[in-house]
């Protein structure tokens, strides 16, 4: 049995974490709550945007805008992983870069090997796990998170659009947190480059049947309008991407705080039965060796 000086010492470490990870945890919870409304208001405008978008883009020649064309050959592949700059979010960084090393791997493992698959990591996390394990990694934008822009989104996308446009790469996916509720996220892998409307029908605000695509007049013309909006649609995109891992971020380090704190919580209970437990073994061990010294005494008087 361990002495009550050790018992005492794990119970005064115990209690500071449980102040540390109970502090993180209402941080975590004012920051979902800012994050929430981020992201709540960000994703109508996203899906309007991208809804828009494939409107437009039925009316004309998407050839126009090399954005918009799926190149005939698939030869190299930039994967887009974002991750948090911190742990302690539960398996919030772990999820992502399991779905990350999964399509580098196995999806694109033919181009992998030969040496064909880039990596941009968004997050300090996912960017020393990659670099650690000789992964392709190119590029990376840490701290994004610690200060949220839509510049920084924009500066993200222009990145991705230059690439695909100087043909440095042929198709761009983004693997990614989705926020759906604070003790839940989905795990999200989307084709950012070339962009293909047709195929988030799913996402779109309304997951009931596709709506009917309205007739519009258009001023200017459809082509330039298309080419106008595909930037400012790659922008909100991205902008709506990190708005959700942030969220998700936050909701999961508040339930990974939580639960930290209640097992905290259990871990002293147990603690401190065992202390009382060998407090009283103590006293009772004094009791008797008094007893018996007292007895001892007794005796040699006799």
């Amino acid at each position: 049995m361990a002495s009550l000086r050790e018992i005492r010492g794990r119970i005064k470490g115990v209690k500071s974490t449980q102040q540390i990870t109970r502090a993180m945890k209402m941080v975590a919870a004012a920051k979902l709550r800012r994050s929430q409304d981020r992201i709540f208001q960000a994703r109508p405008y996203a899906y309007k945007m991208r809804d828009l978008l494939e409107t437009v883009a039925n009316k004309v020649d998407t050839s126009i805008n090399p954005l918009l064309n799926t190149r005939a050959s698939l030869r190299r592949v930039l994967v887009v992983c974002v991750t948090a700059d911190r742990g302690l979010c539960g398996a919030f960084n772990t999820n992502v870069i399991k779905k990350t090393k999964q399509v580098v791997d196995v999806e694109f493992g033919e181009l992998n090997r030969a040496g064909n698959v880039d990596m941009i990591c968004i997050g300090r996390i996912g960017a020393e796990y990659f670099r650690k394990n000789h992964y392709r990694v190119i590029e990376n934008f840490p701290g994004v998170f610690g200060r949220l822009q839509f510049d920084m989104a924009a500066l993200i996308s222009d990145t991705l659009a230059t690439m695909y446009l100087s043909e440095n790469v042929d198709k761009v996916i983004v693997i990614y947190n989705e926020f759906k509720t604070v003790l839940a996220q989905n795990l999200r892998e989307e084709t950012f480059l070339p962009i293909t409307p047709a195929a988030h029908h799913d996402d779109l605000a309304h997951k009931g049947e596709m709506k009917a695509i309205e007739e519009y007049i258009y001023e200017p013309s459809p082509e330039r309008i298309i080419n106008e909006l595909v930037p400012r649609h790659l922008a909100v995109q991205m902008w709506r991407v990190l708005l959700e891992s942030n969220a998700a971020e936050q909701g999961a380090r508040m339930t990974a705080m939580d639960a930290a704190t209640e097992n905290a919580k259990e871990l002293l209970r147990l603690l401190n039965l065992s202390y009382n437990r060998a407090r009283q073994a103590a006293i009772t061990k004094e009791i008797l060796e008094i007893v018996g010294g007292a007895e001892a005494l007794k005796q040699s008087a006799e």
